[in-house]
């Protein structure tokens, strides 16, 4: 094995993931968030509840499932819904042991089917008196319309004994570990049961009540865990309705339709002892009944989920795990070979978008590894290579991504960017959409003389979001610190080219800076170059988000060369593909972001000089 390989893989040797032992316990399978594992543990043991908080991929619904399985499953309970002969609307409800349930409905059952057998019986016989007595008395048709009374009073009126059946309404029987219910998105009715309508309501042909109650979630989730993702969607009410089931314990069944038949049906308190694991991301609390997550903070945990974990050898090794675990659980898919899982390694250094760490969104990385398993197994390939692991990530691409390849072919085709040459004013900016693409973004800076007889202004066009437009206004300040010109008279035109889609963030502050001080100057900026990077008000380039991706957008857009931050340069993670590529120079403030940007010029060598000193003095 080359070192660099096995370095990767945290020093790990073997030839497929066939080889790495995959835990069976499913907590002991969650990757990277330890202080989660702890607290799901100890919530499991006091029964607390619990509220899980990140990105999506993270692992929440994963700790959740891991949780019903370090609860007792010797405590699981059947419940059964009885009829109640003195008030039909209000069925009765009974617990017994898991898997008793069962056993007492078949005893009913085959009591009703012992006095049913009994009174056909007598129902046949009194049928053939009646045939023979009328045919004694020549009224042979009197007695065939009797009989056919007989059979229908017989066929149609449901009688008494299979009334009082009961109803399984949860049952627990065989199960290995306690109850999992995922009610994400449920409606009342699935989350907190229901009754169904009937349409015989009268005349001996109605179904009896207590057959028409159905569980929810709450109810199946007794003694066992309620998993709720994206919390704050539930409705107020339905929130109000879940705290109540988690105070109480039990939550009657009732329709909740007002038009329907079963509005009228309400059963005993349903047991309903779960453990609540709520998800959401950090919106999610803003949407949430303040009662509820005082409940759950009161007397449970709130946990706020990683998103990257650090790149050490021993992370490495539970990324290999990882993949293991995907090609087991999957099952369709072969196994991976070393250098495919150090691939994934890569990606998963990519995806971090943060110098040092792993990505944390193993959903997502999930995806990748089912790619690159099914485009081995289209092959019939034995295992999966690296060759396979760098295909599926073309094909796997998300929709940003996609979006973005799209968005960078239009913009060639109408010359929306230019990448040649160079122009006064203007700026291949670098931005991202989403979390995952990176967009050429090109910026063009105009100064005219102030329309105002008060002041000049700064006019930003382009959907800017809040953070977008307060970028705007910074440098406007910043170059007025830097360059010691009073700009009060002038109004400044920025324009963002072509975002149909918005622009938030800062990180276009250094290509919005290039693009006014060349606007200011008459100093043409060169049209090969792109960049991207926050400024600080003394004219530091502070490092930004989606560097990787934005730089991959400007060598497929045909750039030569691209400016970053310094502090970013170890977050830089090209795939093969793209190494060589493209010239990348790292930037600590302004003046060297104009010295590589701006055309060479008698007018650059002043300015230059003239920030220089400003920058010294500061």
């Amino acid at each position: 094995m080359r070192e660099d390989i096995k370095e990767l893989l945290g020093g790990l040797e073997f030839e497929t993931t066939a080889e790495i032992e995959v835990p069976e316990k499913l907590i002991d399978q969650v990757i990277g968030q330890d202080h989660a594992v702890e607290a799901i543990k100890k919530a499991a043991i006091q029964r607390r509840h619990v509220l899980l908080i990140g990105s999506p991929g993270t692992g929440k619904s994963m700790l959740a499932k891991a949780m019903a399985e370090l609860l007792p499953k010797e405590e699981l309970e059947d419940i059964l819904v009885f009829p109640n002969p003195e008030d039909p609307n209000q069925p009765k409800i009974r617990t017994v042991p898991a898997g008793k349930g069962k056993e007492i409905v078949e005893a009913y059952k085959q009591e009703a089917m012992k006095k049913a057998q009994a009174r056909n019986m007598f129902l046949f016989m009194l049928v053939f008196f009646i045939i023979a007595y009328a045919t004694l008395q020549n009224q042979m048709l009197w007695g065939i319309i009797a009989a056919i009374m007989l059979f229908m009073l017989a066929r149609y009126m449901i009688p008494r004994e299979e009334r009082n059946v009961p109803k399984l309404l949860v049952n627990n029987a065989g199960k290995e570990t306690a109850p999992f219910e995922d009610a994400t998105g449920a409606h009342a009715g699935a989350l907190f049961g229901d009754v169904r309508h009937d349409p015989f309501q009268s005349g001996g042909l109605e179904t009896p009540a207590h057959e028409r109650v159905e569980a929810g979630a709450i109810h199946r989730a007794h003694k066992g865990v309620l998993y709720i993702d994206e919390i704050n969607t539930l409705t107020i009410e339905s929130q109000q309705k879940l705290l109540t089931a988690m105070q109480e314990k039990k939550f009657p069944i009732t329709g909740q339709s007002e038009r329907s038949s079963g509005a009228m049906v309400r059963t005993e308190p349903v047991p309903c002892d779960f453990i609540l694991v709520a998800a959401g991301n950090l919106d999610a609390l803003m949407g949430m009944h303040p009662a509820l997550r005082s409940r759950i903070k009161g007397y449970g945990y709130e946990i706020y989920m990683n998103d990257t974990m650090p790149d050490t050898p021993e992370n490495r090794r539970k990324l290999v795990r990882f993949v293991a675990q995907e090609v087991k659980r999957d099952g369709k898919i072969p196994h991976f070979d070393k250098y495919a899982v150090a691939e994934i390694i890569k990606e998963a250094k990519k995806r971090a978008g943060r110098r040092g760490h792993l990505t944390l969104r193993l959903r997502e990385l999930g995806g990748l590894v089912r790619t690159a398993g099914d485009i081995a197994l289209s092959e019939g390939a034995s295992v999966v290579r690296a060759e396979h692991v760098l295909r599926a990530k073309k094909i796997a691409k998300s929709i940003e991504e996609q979006l973005a390849d799209k968005y960078i072919e239009r913009r060639r085709d109408y010359k929306l960017f230019v990448t040649e040459g160079a122009e006064i004013g203007r700026v291949n900016g670098l931005a991202v959409i989403g979390e995952s693409a990176g967009i050429v973004l090109p910026i063009i800076a105009e100064v005219t003389p102030a329309l105002s007889k008060e002041e000049g202004r700064v006019i930003a066009t382009g959907r800017l979001q809040e953070i977008a437009k307060e970028a705007v206004w910074n440098v406007s300040a910043i170059i007025k610190k830097i360059m010691g010109r009073d700009i009060s008279n002038y109004d400044v035109h920025i324009q963002f080219v072509g975002t149909y889609e918005g622009v938030e963030g800062d990180s276009a502050s250094i290509s919005i800076a290039t693009a006014v001080i060349s606007a200011l100057e008459k100093i043409p900026v060169r049209q090969d170059i792109a960049m991207t990077g926050s400024l600080s008000v003394k004219g530091e380039v502070l490092p930004v988000g989606g560097v990787t991706q934005k730089i991959e957008a400007a060598i497929q857009a045909g750039l030569k060369k691209v400016i970053i931050p310094k502090d970013n340069l170890d977050d830089v993670l090209l795939d093969a593909e793209h190494e060589g590529k493209i010239e990348i120079i790292p930037v600590t403030r302004i003046e060297e972001v104009l010295e590589h940007a701006l055309l060479d010029s008698e007018e650059k060598e002043k300015l230059l000089e003239k920030l220089y000193v400003s920058a010294e003095a500061l």
